[in-house]
């Protein structure tokens, strides 16, 4: 069916079992790469699809985004219409807009109730369902302009609940890194602007590699809001251009709930899933986004975090099970009326564990702030150099998301030139849960330097795995006081375990490394604050 603009989509609706409606009505938003038929099934068995949720007596829309399945994006579905029907990217001006449409539609038609709208989405679905729960009552035009959300016949219309899964509110501050996004209270849109990130470079390669074979792609220079073959290139160079910081700023505005974040006005009532393991949207972009929300300060919104997500995340059905169940709380309780579901604020989270077998407890607070009070501190007046070819390149192999081991691979324990190390014995079992804060003095040469930290446990086996990662970008010869948090780490260590820090200037091919230019950095003064639940 057509659009608000006239582009295809190839959209089914499934109906409850029974009654004439109007129904409470949920969207599901498919991940990168996917269609309609992802979250499609025959039979309610699968929890999360369109007929396990019509059987509690919810409409469901699936629909392929623009650009992908048949919406335009398998050459044969491409007929009259979908001239421009590429993808744009999860565009508040296109995409969102499309959901918003479908919504008002089936609310002009009897079926959806204009009082209980929902979406829920995976990856790329998830960025859109934060986006939706930002927009809550509005639509972005064409133009930029943001208006009151109407259906087709004119009704005023508000998504009352989203439940978004592995997405993010910052795209470009996920895909690339700069060390300036955190769980700070007062979160702060454009923190990923300047300086510019370091490109996810195996992820960005893997994700329009996907797209090229399975998307309609603009043709480079036909749409300045839709160009992923330049922004990709912009992207690889890595460089402080113009180009780039448009990008940025593009990317931030229109592709991202943080584009519409707003402190004086409420989100929809929103429920954030993320991992501490996934490196593509870990953790640290749940809390980000919940932070965006107010925190459950100016409307609900609560947290579940665990490992899983993108590769590495393991995706354990143990924890997957308890999720689901508070999700479909969620929903009955902001559509339908009813009791149940995480309470406001509230974060539910499960540890990385290894090996993926073993079983494991949810860890629940009342809010982020309450889910580890203690610190465990790792400290050093020693100074050295990190440099640009530093580090083991097989470690940096095995702990890539795409191609490497998993979030369980070991290594052993080495100190390779061009790297600085801390470690510290526990004595008794110790929760990390949260976000490692790493400060340190450095002093760095010209070029596009960066500052990688790795933090590993290293077992009875003399075996260590990694536990949390990050980096930071620094300015050209930048001196001084630098302090950034790595991206989640949720990890028991057992007494007698020690916990390694690890910085260099290289985590290839996970993140782009600087070979053209090469650097390096004088570090000192390294403190790590590790956040621990119960003491």
């Amino acid at each position: 069916m057509p659009s608000f603009d006239g582009v295809p989509l190839d959209v089914d609706v499934t109906l409850p079992p029974s009654g004439d409606g109007p129904f409470p009505t949920i969207v599901m938003l498919h991940g990168w790469g996917g269609s309609k038929a992802m979250f499609e099934s025959a039979s309610a068995s699968s929890a999360y699809s369109n007929v396990a949720l019509a059987s509690r007596g919810y409409a469901v829309v699936n629909y392929s985004a623009r650009g992908w399945g048949r919406s335009c994006g398998v050459p044969a579905s491409r007929t009259a219409g979908c001239e421009r029907g590429w993808t744009h990217l999860a565009d508040q001006r296109y995409e969102i807009r499309d959901t918003q449409y479908l919504l008002g539609l089936l609310v002009d038609q009897g079926i959806a109730d204009p009082r209980a709208l929902g979406a829920t989405g995976v990856s790329y679905g998830g960025i859109q369902s934060l986006e939706l729960a930002f927009l809550r009552d509005r639509v972005r035009l064409r133009n930029g302009k943001l208006v009151r959300w109407r259906s087709p016949k004119g009704r005023l219309l508000t998504l009352r609940a989203a439940w978004a899964r592995w997405g993010t509110a910052d795209l470009a501050g996920s895909l690339t890194l700069n060390g300036r996004i955190s769980d700070a209270r007062r979160a702060r849109v454009g923190a990923s602007w300047e300086p510019l990130g370091i490109p996810k470079q195996s992820y960005i390669n893997g994700l329009y590699s996907l797209a090229a074979i399975s998307a309609y792609l603009a043709p480079p220079g036909a749409d300045a809001t839709a160009d992923l073959t330049t922004w990709k290139a912009i992207t690889d160079a890595a460089r402080e251009t113009p180009a780039a910081r448009s990008l940025v700023r593009e990317l931030t505005r229109y592709h991202g709930a943080a584009g519409v974040a707003d402190r004086r006005r409420a989100v929809a009532p929103l429920l954030i899933q993320n991992g501490w393991t996934d490196d593509l949207f870990p953790a640290i972009d749940g809390v980000y986004a919940y932070r965006l929300a107010g925190s459950g300060r100016r409307g609900f919104v609560a947290l579940q975090i665990g490992d899983l997500g993108h590769p590495r995340a393991q995706t354990r059905l143990g924890e997957e099970g308890v999720f689901l169940r508070q999700g479909l709380a969620f929903f009955d309780r902001f559509l339908r009326g009813r009791r149940g579901g995480p309470g406001n604020g509230a974060v539910t989270a499960f540890l990385q564990s290894c090996p993926e077998s073993t079983p494991s407890r949810p860890l629940r607070a009342r809010g982020w702030d309450s889910l580890a009070r203690g610190r465990l501190i790792l400290a050093s007046r020693a100074s050295g150099t990190v440099t640009s070819d530093g580090g083991d390149p097989t470690v940096g192999r095995t702990i890539d998301p795409i191609g490497g081991g998993g979030a369980c691979a070991a290594v052993t324990p080495t100190k390779a030139p061009g790297t600085l190390v801390l470690e510290r014995r526990v004595r008794r079992t110790t929760v990390v849960a949260g976000l490692p804060t790493i400060s340190m003095r450095v002093r760095a040469s010209a070029g596009r330097a960066y500052v990688v930290a790795r933090l590993w446990s290293v077992g009875r086996d003399g075996k260590m795995r990694l536990i949390g990662r990050g980096a930071v970008r620094l300015r050209a010869k930048q001196r001084g006081a630098v302090r950034f948090q790595l991206l989640g780490t949720g990890w028991r260590l057992a007494a007698g375990d020690r916990v390694r820090l690890e910085l260099l200037g290289r985590d290839a091919p996970y993140l782009r490394p600087n070979d053209e230019e090469g650097f390096k950095v004088r570090v000192s003064r390294v403190r790590a604050l590790l956040p621990v639940v119960g003491r």
